[in-house]
């Protein structure tokens, strides 16, 4: 068995979202002052990092990410490498990446993940994205889960927001920054879990993915 960890770690000079301020923590406690114990203050926005997008993120009075079951967050995952795709992942791309029919958790690894090398701090708005009918495609196929491998899986600047809000609206979990540089195409298992906030919009999560673990 094998665990990789897929989470990109939280640092003041990460990239963020564009124009989104980065982590910053402060000391409240330090043992070198002579207080007994080292205790922080955190600072970091609801999808910094890699993180989960709950359905109030884009739906008003929706629910938050509080509610996302276990269940979901857990369990067998396709791994799809479409390195190849220079813009959207499109329906017709999924179709041809001969996705089990059974998949309820799909992660995508794409041209994105090499921006993860870019240790300048730098936001790329070029990255690659799933178009809208690719959301109805798994939608349609009964998928909970989805992730990719940059802080977004909509199209930057996108005028209506049709990839959220088409896979929030249907219940379906996203996961955003994923660091897959070191991970192959195949199935694993996921265990993907955001801090339990009440009515949160999203949270920053520890993303691992468990290869032969059966």
């Amino acid at each position: 068995m094998k665990i990789y960890d897929v989470s990109l770690t939280l640092q003041s000079a990460m990239t963020t979202y564009d124009g989104e301020p980065g982590p910053t923590v402060t000391p409240i406690k330090a043992i070198d002052k002579g207080d007994a114990a080292n205790v922080s203050l955190y600072s970091f926005g609801s999808h910094t990092g890699t993180h989960i997008d709950a359905p109030v993120h884009f739906i008003p009075a929706a629910p938050g990410v509080d509610t996302i079951m276990p269940e979901v967050l857990i369990g067998p995952a396709t791994l799809l490498d479409l390195s190849s795709i220079s813009e959207a992942i499109t329906a017709a791309d999924l179709q041809g990446a001969e996705l089990p029919p059974d998949a309820a958790r799909v992660l995508l690894k794409t041209r994105n993940s090499r921006y993860w090398d870019d240790v300048s701090g730098e936001f790329h708005r070029d990255f690659v994205y799933l178009a809208p009918d690719a959301c109805r495609w798994l939608v349609d196929r009964g998928v909970r889960l989805v992730g990719i491998d940059y802080l977004s899986i909509e199209q930057f600047a996108s005028p209506d927001h049709a990839t959220h809000l088409t896979l929030l609206g249907a219940g379906v979990v996203i996961i955003e920054g994923l660091d897959l540089r070191a991970v192959h195409a195949g199935q694993y298992m996921l265990v993907a879990l955001p801090l339990k906030i009440k009515d949160g919009d999203g949270s920053p999560s520890r993303v691992v993915l468990i290869d032969d673990w059966e």
